[in-house]
């Protein structure tokens, strides 16, 4: 993996911040077709390789989600 192709991680600006949140890296969409996620309190734990179709289904539903 070169260096354009390492995952630049970030966490929503949406999070409070509480601890209980993951980490994503969007930059690997278009160039692999996945979207890693991983633990913010872990990072150099396990990472998940979500395809992006199923990342972006994801986020669909949780913006349509009732809270």
């Amino acid at each position: 993996m070169t260096t354009n192709d390492a995952p630049r991680w970030f966490t929503s600006s949406h999070s409070n911040n509480g601890g209980n949140c993951v980490e994503v890296a969007v930059n690997l969409a278009a160039s692999h077709g996945v979207i890693p996620v991983r633990d913010t309190k872990n990072p150099n734990g396990p990472v998940l390789n979500l395809p992006a179709d199923a990342w972006s289904d994801f986020v669909t539903l949780a913006k349509n989600a009732q809270v």
